[in-house]
């Protein structure tokens, strides 16, 4: 297969390639290998999908992939994962390439014996995908918490990996002067030492677990019901955020752009209010020691009203994107029973042939007349977040969803309680309001049960049920779409 280069700054390895807690410097060349398991063929993902994604990974930290290719396994070798054959010849390409590659990515999981023996046969550092990822996460994390999770999702990986670096190392002598047996192994030591670092970080990261929870808590009582964006990574989640947000969260064209969570307020064209979430991005095969670490911040998804499932609908593999973003929200515990909405915006229609592009609009807008808005029937919004189609329907779609089981209230304020009419203009749909002629505020207004809750506790005045008027049902339908 052909070559993938970058004009990006490149970056390299220490010189000593054994070495688990070696850091990528600038400067490198890399090598791209994509293991294709013929025993394990199938599935929505092709294989030529699967290594461009890792091309796309490695571009993320700016190296320079210059080459990358597919190797066809028959089996998994327990000391080098390739055959012996194979392990050869790379070494000999590697040998041949002036300058010579430092690099060599496996978009595979390496264990720590394979590991360790392909960085000797090769005399380069070796990334599998948890390691690569890892680099990526730790160059995106900027928030304190994002930091310390992608500090203990490292030390967890390398805990498994010590023997690469001290096998060679005897035990340390216990006791004083001659006397002394033997102690503990060196491996032993750095063990208990990287256990205790691990420790540490886990304390520190549940007190942001706390100070999460208490956040989320303030804002149940606030009014304002929670959006949150997720999708595969690169879906467009981030522009599509500052699209609805007018903000200017990162959003490049890379892998893993967005890695700490951003939370701002966002108006309605109807005037509701919502908190907008923007996580970080999902991919296949996210390894297991990156989602308990992150676990924290996914946890916004948990306490979400509506989940906007961003989709790059140009994609390729689309499908097999949506099938993984599925799944890590299986694992967070998002079940379509506990009642939150969907909502699926098919992104980068603009990327399509105009003819497809209305085929796909057409078919949104009929699934959505009928769509449950659940996980497994979404109601789907094509458009671009680039170019601003469908944004008006998205957001038309999201007051919908969350006025859904909104009921009609009818109450009179004094016009000298301007507290009382003040929140009611910030956090209800008045739909009518008339003046007495004693000067009160004779108001229909539209209000969910939480938010009539707060109304009561917080105001004196009554609210009466009032039935739905046929008009002014068709009027909210129009509205909507």
């Amino acid at each position: 297969m052909g070559a993938y280069r970058f004009a990006r700054r490149s970056r390299i390895t220490t010189d000593q390639p054994d070495d688990p807690h070696a850091v990528l410097l600038p400067a490198e060349r890399a090598l791209v290998l994509q293991p294709v398991h013929t025993r394990e063929r199938g599935g929505l993902r092709s294989e030529e999908g699967a290594l461009e994604e890792t091309v796309g990974l490695a571009a993320a930290i700016s190296l320079d992939v210059v080459q990358a290719d597919l190797v066809r396994l028959n089996q998994k070798r327990p000391a080098t994962l390739f055959g012996s054959g194979k392990v050869e010849e790379i070494r000999e390409w590697l040998d041949a390439q002036a300058p010579r590659p430092g690099l060599v990515i496996i978009n595979d999981s390496l264990t720590p014996v394979q590991h360790r023996n392909l960085e000797k046969a090769w005399n380069a550092k070796v990334l599998d995908r948890t390691a690569l990822i890892l680099e990526i996460f730790g160059e995106r994390a900027q928030t304190r918490e994002g930091v310390l999770q992608v500090a203990l999702a490292h030390l967890s990986y390398q805990r498994s990996r010590l023997v690469r670096s001290w096998t060679h190392l005897e035990r340390q002598r216990g006791g004083a002067g001659f006397l002394g047996g033997p102690g503990e192994r060196q491996i032993e030591a750095d063990r208990r030492a990287l256990a205790d670092k691990i420790d540490r970080l886990k304390a520190q990261l549940e007190q942001v677990r706390r100070t999460r929870t208490l956040q989320r808590a303030k804002r149940k009582k606030a009014p304002y019901p929670v959006v949150a964006l997720v999708g595969y990574t690169n879906a467009g989640k981030s522009t599509l955020f500052n699209r609805l947000t007018g903000s200017d969260v990162m959003s490049e064209d890379l892998l893993f752009a967005t890695l700490d969570p951003t939370m701002r307020r966002v108006d309605l064209a109807s005037g509701t209010r919502v908190i907008l979430s923007d996580t970080v991005g999902f991919i296949s095969e996210l390894p297991t020691t990156l989602v308990a670490a992150f676990r924290a911040t996914l946890e916004e998804v948990l306490e979400a009203d509506i989940i906007v499932h961003v989709r790059d609908i140009a994609h390729a593999e689309t499908d097999a994107q949506r099938a993984d973003v599925l799944s890590v929200l299986g694992d967070l515990g998002v079940r379509d029973e506990d009642g939150r909405r969907v909502i699926e915006v098919w992104n980068k229609v603009d990327l399509l042939e105009e003819e497809a592009a209305t085929r796909l609009a057409a078919a949104a807008e009929a699934r959505a007349k009928s769509a449950a808005g659940t996980l497994a029937d979404p109601v789907p919004i094509a458009g671009s977040a680039i170019t601003g189609i469908g944004m008006d329907g998205l957001n038309l779609w999201i007051d919908r969803l969350l006025t859904a089981e909104h009921r009609l209230f009818r109450l009179s304020v004094p016009v000298s309680d301007g507290a009382a009419l003040s929140w009611l203009h910030a956090h209800a749909e008045i739909v009518e309001e008339t003046r007495s002629s004693g000067g009160d505020a004779d108001l229909v207004v539209r209000l969910g049960e939480k938010e009539a809750g707060q109304f009561r506790a917080r105001f004196a005045h009554p609210l009466l049920s009032e039935p739905a008027s046929g008009r002014q049902e068709e009027d909210r339908d129009s509205a909507s779409g």
